[in-house]
């Protein structure tokens, strides 16, 4: 089973930065582990649909030709929490891509969901690995098992594909 933290993207300029949007539940059952009295999501699957968005935005500017690997977290800063019932915006902006790999800033801001106030909960910055040209030896897969069907899916139903 692959997790998928991000449900949907609203914007993706090629090259440039990519919009996505997590609608965080109680139907998770995550939430309910995570501090069962005040249920929060956990800021290292905050950190995950940051990966996923700029992974995809990585991705999409070399036409997903590469498998596309998180290598470091450089910097994750939080300064809020996620409750269930508020929406993640993750914005990721590419700073640099090349035939090794990519590097993507993001900022997460959580939206309350009884004002629709947007309120910044973190940055984080992120560099990727084209683990197909940074193997050093390692063998893996020939299919794209990082960009498998159900991110293609996610972008075709974002009307992105």
């Amino acid at each position: 089973m692959r997790w998928i933290w991000i449900d949907r993207i609203v914007d993706l300029e090629a090259g440039k930065r990519c919009v996505a949007l997590k609608n965080v539940s109680l139907a998770e059952d995550v939430l309910h582990d995570h501090f069962p009295a005040t249920p929060v999501m956990p800021n290292t699957l905050v950190i995950e649909g940051m990966a996923q968005t700029a992974g995809i935005l990585a991705g999409h500017a070399r036409d997903f030709r590469e498998k596309v690997i998180l290598a470091k977290i450089g910097r994750a800063r939080f300064v809020d929490v996620a409750r269930p019932g508020d929406t993640l915006r993750y914005e990721a902006v590419l700073e640099r891509v090349d035939e090794r790999g990519a590097a993507a800033d993001g900022t997460v801001t959580r939206i309350n969901p009884a004002t629709g106030e947007a309120i910044p909960m973190g940055e984080i910055r992120l560099t990727f690995s084209h683990v197909d040209q940074n193997r050093a030896g390692l063998a893996f897969p020939e299919h794209n098992f990082v960009f498998t069907d159900q991110f293609m899916n996610l972008l075709r139903n974002s009307g992105f594909a």
